[in-house]
């Protein structure tokens, strides 16, 4: 057969597979096979996840594809969620829409994350998109919900409202009131985050005109009563997030809502059940056993709550809770749910020595012991040790994400006081496929020598007042292979770990370094050896520290024309 020939039919194929293709990995392994694969690619992408918005400008994004409906953004470093990067640092999303309404009018979809947007933003983006369905908002800053009554005004196709754990001025809740009165397209509408009341009859209007309403999460502000009459509404649901959970109910009344909860045959996700009672709970029980993922990480139950409720939640995948279920709540998760790959346990407040609840090592074992499906574990506890650990990955050697917060921070093994090398060791020698580890507790230098060996599916890793010399850190930019996102604080890393990683940087998404022994020489000393990464140090004007964070990032736009004066970009 002709080459040509050949070649042609291959792109006619392509142009049939590439659709089926999700995952902007694949599709930008595709790209990269040759010149034509390269164009029919970028010519039928439409959506495209970015997930830096100082790597790539928005006009480069604009050339390289033509044709983009839906756009995922992520702006400020993770540690923003932990109040480590300051105010006004950038993200702003509104250059983004400028040039996204000169080259993609018939934009339908965007999802930002850890990005600064204004209301005049919200208000330009609900204005230049006569297409646009879907708005989701997740960490975001600077608005206010005068932005929202512009979305609801004027996005007459919207099917999706999505506002989540935002920092937001949340001026009233007439904003609903503007969705016009024959508007009937919502498919998600979750305003759980906001907390100023909302006219229940508008709420409840608008639910009842959208047929096709499959996820639905109000916040705390609903009571159970509303939450009943909207369920009768939309027996469609696929995720509920409900409002408060603690009201007393008459018998009749929690007969009806049970009743309510049983005709929601679809629903697989609930969340929200904010202060939520035993007694309370129990109306959820007709839907228990049809549950994959419960979010119980805003009610404060106590053990025996959450044991008489997942006794009936035996298909759960997903659980997060909070850490006053104690042990005994968890030896509950370890027997009823056995199917379990996910759980993550959150601290219901600072963490105080003399605190009179909360999680330790045996939960964790106990869970292991009963859920050998898990994959993922995000776990805030009191004390740990190594045989535990080790224990747990022996049990779950499937794990792909292994977050474990110690909350005294630097604390040993509490049994042998010896550091807890040894636990990570046998994590990174017994699950393969990690790809995400976060560290805590006491840690020498041999825990990242066990990485750095044997971490080969490592893409993210948190480390926190943790190793003891430069090597910790060379270890691991030496040894992970498919690093890409590497976050330090509070560690005795200086220039020579920094300056270790010159050949892995240009791979990397990202580098966030606070509080370790960096110098503005070492710095600088990067930025002139790779000068394709944006090095950004951030002045912490309180202390006067030259390099207090430094933020390192590959970028095919170069530095950055909005740092703030306490950015000094290298």
């Amino acid at each position: 057969m002709d080459p040509s020939t050949k070649l042609t039919k291959e792109i006619e194929v392509l142009k049939q597979v590439l659709p089926l293709i999700t995952s902007h990995k694949d599709r930008n392994s595709v790209s990269q096979v040759c010149k034509d694969f390269y164009h029919v690619e970028r010519c039928s992408r439409t959506k495209v996840f970015i997930g830096n918005c100082y790597a790539v400008s928005p006009e480069m994004v604009a050339r390289r594809f033509p044709n983009i409906r839906s756009v995922t953004l992520k702006g400020k470093p993770r540690f923003a969620d932990f109040n480590l990067v300051p105010e006004n640092w950038g993200a702003d999303v509104h250059s983004w829409l400028v040039v996204f309404a000169e080259f993609y009018p018939f934009l339908e979809e965007l999802r930002l994350k850890r990005m600064t947007v204004s209301d005049a933003s919200l208000e330009f983006l609900a204005t230049s998109f006569t297409e646009f369905r879907a708005l989701s908002l997740s960490s975001c800053d600077g608005f206010s919900t005068d932005g929202l009554e512009a979305i609801a005004t004027h996005c007459k196709a919207l099917t999706e409202l999505d506002i989540q754990e935002n920092d937001i001025d949340d001026v009233s809740g007439d904003w609903l009131s503007c969705f016009p009165e024959d508007f009937a397209s919502l498919e998600v509408l979750n305003f759980s985050s906001l907390n100023t009341d909302v006219s229940f009859d508008v709420l409840e209007d608008l639910v009842c005109r959208c047929k096709s309403l499959r996820v639905l999460k109000v916040n705390k502000n609903i009571s159970l009563e509303q939450l009943q009459r909207l369920l009768v509404w939309t027996p469609q649901l696929i995720e509920l997030g409900t409002g408060s959970f603690n009201q007393e109910l008459v018998p009749r009344q929690f007969q009806m809502l049970e009743s309510a909860f049983d005709n929601c045959k679809n629903l697989s996700t609930i969340s929200g059940l904010w202060e939520a009672t035993s007694q309370n709970l129990a109306a959820l029980y007709p839907v228990s056993a049809r549950l994959s993922f419960l979010n119980l990480s805003y009610a404060n139950l106590q053990s025996s709550a959450l044991a008489e409720l997942l006794a009936h939640c035996s298909n759960l995948r997903r659980l997060w809770v909070l850490d006053t279920v104690e042990d005994k709540g968890l030896e509950a998760v370890g027997s009823c749910c056995p199917f379990l790959e996910e759980l993550r346990v959150f601290p219901a407040g600072p963490f105080d020595q003399d605190m009179d609840y909360g999680v330790t090592e045996s939960g964790l074992v106990a869970v292991s012991n009963g859920c050998r499906r898990l994959k993922y574990v995000l776990y805030f506890c009191m004390q740990m040790t190594n045989d535990a650990v080790a224990t747990v990955v022996q049990n779950c050697p499937d794990f792909t994400h292994f977050r474990l917060c110690i909350m005294n921070p630097s604390q040993p093994d509490y049994l042998t006081n010896e550091p807890m090398d040894e636990a990570f060791g046998a994590v990174v020698k017994n699950c393969t496929n990690l790809e995400r580890l976060s560290l805590s507790g006491l840690l020498t230098d041999l825990t990242f020598e066990y990485i750095g060996k044997y971490a080969k599916k490592l893409e993210i890793l948190s480390v926190a007042f943790a190793g003891s010399s430069d090597l910790g850190m060379q270890q691991v930019l030496e040894g992970c292979p498919m690093l890409r996102k590497l976050e330090i604080r509070d560690c005795p890393f200086g220039d020579a770990a920094l300056l270790s990683g010159l050949d892995k940087y240009e791979s990397m998404r990202s580098l966030w370094m606070s509080t370790c022994n960096l110098t503005m020489t070492g710095c600088k000393e990067l930025a002139k050896e790779r000068p394709r990464l944006n090095v950004e140090v951030i002045k912490d004007e309180e202390t006067d520290e030259e390099t207090d964070k430094v933020y390192v990032y590959r970028s095919l736009a170069g530095p950055r024309s909005d740092a703030p004066p306490f950015v000094v970009s290298l």
